[in-house]
């Protein structure tokens, strides 16, 4: 009796050994170019296609390398996926558990971040290479419920011989998508997966409606982070005559005055601070807000005049800038490398570099790329309050550093001063031209 892809999936449910018997015949036939009892699923035989094209071998096990316990501490902590960590534990891991299944959850570069469910389970993921770290594209190990979800933008089982690659047939899997609802970028997938004989067809659906309210609490975090900006913005504005609003780093609007209201501005991909031209209004003047941009018409006169810049030092894990001017008062929290960056900046008003400072903060002045990026990072939030070549606060920036009462708080290694500053010895001190 013939079989449809229909039948071989419900099959699956109740006579896990013949659907995987059967599904077997299948990709051996699809590999080999013969006839095969019944068609793959359209979403399964379009990952073999791409397999086959990209030169993906079905018989190799393939172990990509790990990444580093710091790089995924790094990604983890950068992820938007952490803030729903709690949703996907919540939804999906008591029920894992039982049903002897593994939640993994992914990036939107297919490298597991996250994996927690049953322990015996856990240690048979091992076995497949399915580890924290791992890199699980589609066009590294296959066809799969995390690279192949990535591709194709849904959810998607794969059960037995759908992997494309051998040694994965004793495995089944479910995965979802989870898109920033700012953007709709794809941010990362959570799957589910276990042994063969876990398998059940409405796993996926359970899978997607968790990656679902996963969605849903992000857009809860962006409305309360748009109320926020919306109080940041309400003073800012109350000073404005002419037509602007203050949008979040994605463009969705928090507050307009002297135009109507928009949802969302069409912002560049890569914005920063000074003139554009935006298609909704025109030549703009943009100035970095906490948490967002001010945007104002051309038309509209720009405050100028001295910006006070404070770079506050004296707590080794709460190092910060805060920032007020002619477009509000804002502080931001700085990362260890931006805060000696900066540092460097403050002490050096002439400028530096980007070889001066690769030598100052890592020993070896050939490491300018590193350098040259993690300054177009500043740069985003600081606009024009930094010029580059080299790189420098403007003059109209006075800069104030606030100093830990101990000198070897500072930083972990030493930072060479510029030769003509020395910072006070209490806890603040002013920069050259502070």
């Amino acid at each position: 009796m013939a079989l449809s892809p229909m039948d071989v999936t419900q099959l699956a449910g109740v006579d896990t050994t013949r659907a995987a018997r059967v599904l077997d015949e299948v990709r051996s036939a699809a590999l080999s170019g013969q006839r095969a009892p019944v068609a793959p699923r359209p979403v399964i035989g379009q990952s073999w296609e791409r397999m086959l094209r990209s030169g993906v071998d079905p018989d190799r096990d393939v172990r990509s390398g790990l990444l580093s316990r710091e790089e995924v501490q790094r990604r983890r902590e950068s992820s938007t996926l952490r803030h729903v960590l709690p949703v996907l534990r919540e939804g999906l891991l008591s029920v894992a558990d039982v049903a002897h299944h593994i939640m993994v959850v992914a990036d939107e570069e297919g490298r597991v971040l996250w994996r927690e469910g049953s322990t015996p389970v856990l240690r048979k993921a091992d076995g497949l290479g399915f580890e924290v770290g791992a890199d699980w594209r589609e066009d590294v190990v296959g066809t799969n419920g995390v690279g192949t979800v990535a591709v194709t933008g849904r959810p998607v089982q794969v059960f037995a011989a759908e992997h494309f690659v051998r040694s994965h047939a004793t495995w089944t899997c479910a995965g979802a998508p989870i898109r920033d609802p700012r953007d709709g970028r794809l941010i990362g997938v959570v799957d589910v997966s276990g042994p063969l004989e876990t398998m059940h067809p409405a796993t996926l659906a359970w899978v997607d409606s968790v990656a679902k309210l996963a969605e849903a609490r992000l857009r809860e975090r962006h409305v309360r982070s748009l109320e926020r900006l919306r109080a940041v913005a309400a003073p800012v504005l109350a000073r404005i005559d002419g037509r602007a609003l203050v949008v979040d780093r994605h463009g969705w609007t928090a507050a307009v005055t002297g135009m109507p209201y928009t949802g969302r501005l069409a912002l560049p991909a890569s914005v920063s601070a000074g003139m554009r031209w935006l298609p909704a209004l025109g030549r703009c003047s943009l100035e970095p807000l906490a948490g967002g941009w001010l945007v104002r018409a051309a038309d509209e006169p720009v405050a100028r005049g001295a910006t006070r810049v404070v770079l506050d030092l004296r707590v080794p894990r709460r190092r910060s800038l805060a920032v007020s001017g002619g477009a509000g008062s804002w502080t931001r929290e700085l990362s260890p490398r931006h805060a000696e960056l900066l540092y460097l900046l403050a002490v050096h008003r002439a400028g530096r570099s980007a070889a001066a400072l690769a030598r100052d903060v890592f020993g070896d002045p050939a490491r300018t790329v590193t350098v040259r990026a993690e300054m177009s990072r500043v740069r985003r939030y600081l606009g024009t309050l930094l010029d580059h070549r080299p790189y420098r606060f403007t003059e109209t920036a006075e800069v104030e550093i606030l100093l830990p009462d101990d000198p070897r708080h500072l930083f972990p290694h030493p930072v060479p001063p510029a030769p003509d500053h020395r910072p006070g010895p209490g806890p603040a001190g002013r920069s050259a031209d502070g």
